[in-house]
């Protein structure tokens, strides 16, 4: 045990820090358009299955590892693994996975602060999605700002710094996403947007969806990059973990089906198609606050409440790469926040200017850095770590199941019980890798 290793001060800490991270974009932004381009009701079942059965073993066994270790990612499987083994290699993915999200996500915390100062101060008359992403200049401008505002919170040591921040940014989440659901859902097209919502079409259900629905899962908890690994390093051994991890899933997931009871009855009463995309937030919510009584007034909070979402993971991935950057350097928090800032500031600007510099097309027609950096994350980067995390945890040849069920039952709480073996041990590493070729066997290349 590193007795200098910092500490979070609460378990209450833990439980909203390891939220904030889960809790972000992947919520409010990804999940209510992949929900309408997938069908509605039926996706969110399948999305549910998967955070039941892939999810929250995952996450328990990312946060064994990290607590068991008491190290970053980095340094966690060189903890764990037996001599002459390589499974310390996945950890340099981990990190490098942690970097690809922020080369986008940075960006799209941005937009958000974009869209919520555009509506503070009544600019929205032109306010549009496609303006911009080709404006470099705002762009630029609005990345600076989401990276510095978030080092700079990390610059003070843990506790002072992101477990206080993210506390307050948690609750205030928490409090403007159900006064935004209590106002849609007195919208007069409610009911028809809940219908679409929470009534599965199973006619609807295939393949794509499935894999839609287990890389979302992955995306919106940040399991398979060691996220969650380095929260689990900072707490001690008074909890069992699947009690914390079945804690933050309840969390994330009551924000991202809030966030759908907030968004489709909006669409339906407005006419919007459900099916809209990536620009279903910006585009559609704008046109939707443009158009009603206190339209500025409840676009300020939505995105508002966007932009803490949005800087909770931030924050939190942030501490990931740093924990790591500090492990290996030996560096300080304050000149580790600077480098990394640099850093990550110079990467983003890949996507920041993808739509209007540096034109970039990896994939189909309209595709950018951003399609390029969310393709290397949640692709693959999330569900090969998720795949390396179960295997190392189950396997003799790994750090082993009595190893793992030992750190996980430590302290009070739900315990991993003998029954839970196979889905740990078989279910979770044979879904997750045979989901993993199915999609990239059906990616739109081009």
């Amino acid at each position: 045990m590193d007795n200098n290793r910092e500490k979070l001060g609460s378990r209450l800490g833990f439980i909203l820090l390891s939220a904030g991270c889960a809790i972000g974009c992947g919520n409010v932004w990804k999940f209510p358009w992949m929900t309408g381009q997938y069908g509605g009701g039926g996706f969110v079942l399948v999305y549910i299955l998967c955070l039941l059965l892939l999810g929250l073993p995952a996450m328990t066994m990312e946060f064994a590892m990290g607590r068991a270790s008491q190290a970053s990612p980095v340094r966690m499987y060189q903890k764990l693994e037996k001599p002459g083994q390589k499974w310390h290699i996945h950890g340099y993915i981990c990190l490098l996975g942690n970097i690809a999200l922020m080369a986008f996500y940075t960006v799209v915390t941005g937009w958000m602060m974009y869209y919520f100062v555009m509506f503070l101060t009544g600019q929205t008359a032109d306010l549009g999605f496609v303006g911009m992403i080709t404006n470099p200049g705002v762009n630029v401008i609005y990345l600076a700002i989401a990276v510095a505002l978030g080092f700079l919170v990390l610059s003070f040591d843990l506790q002072g710094g992101l477990e206080r921040v993210t506390k307050y940014l948690m609750v205030a989440l928490f409090i403007l996403m159900i006064v935004l659901a209590i106002h849609s859902a007195g919208m007069s097209g409610a009911k028809e947007g809940l219908s679409f919502y929470l009534v599965p079409d199973f006619s609807k259900i295939n393949g794509q969806v499935v894999v839609g629905a287990m890389n979302q899962a992955f995306f919106t908890l940040s399991i398979g990059i060691g996220s969650m690994a380095i929260f689990g390093s900072y707490i001690g051994r008074e909890r069992s973990l699947l009690g914390e991890s079945v804690n933050v899933i309840l969390l994330d997931t009551f924000v991202a089906i809030i966030a759908g009871f907030i968004m489709f009855p909006a669409c339906f009463t407005y006419g919007i198609e459900v099916d809209a995309g990536p620009s279903l937030l910006f585009n559609t919510m704008a046109t939707v606050f443009n158009n009603m009584a206190g339209g500025r007034v409840w676009g300020s909070l939505f995105f508002l409440f966007m932009v803490f979402a949005a800087f909770s993971t931030e924050l939190a991935v942030f501490e990931n790469i740093l924990a790591c950057v500090r492990e290996m350097t030996g560096w300080s928090r304050p000149k580790g926040c600077v480098v990394c800032g640099i850093g990550i500031f110079l990467l983003a600007l890949t996507t920041a200017l993808g739509y209007s510099v540096f034109h970039f097309q990896p994939f189909a027609e309209g595709s950018a850095w951003l399609d390029f950096w969310d393709f290397i994350v949640s692709t693959n980067c999330l569900p090969i770590g998720a795949f390396v995390f179960a295997v190392f945890c189950c396997y003799k040849f790994g750090w082993g199941w009595d190893n793992f069920v030992a750190e996980a039952n430590a302290g009070k709480g739900m315990k991993v019980q003998n029954w839970m073996k196979p889905i740990f041990m078989y279910v979770v590493p044979i879904a997750v890798i045979g989901l993993y070729i199915y999609g990239l066997a059906t990616f739109g290349w081009k």
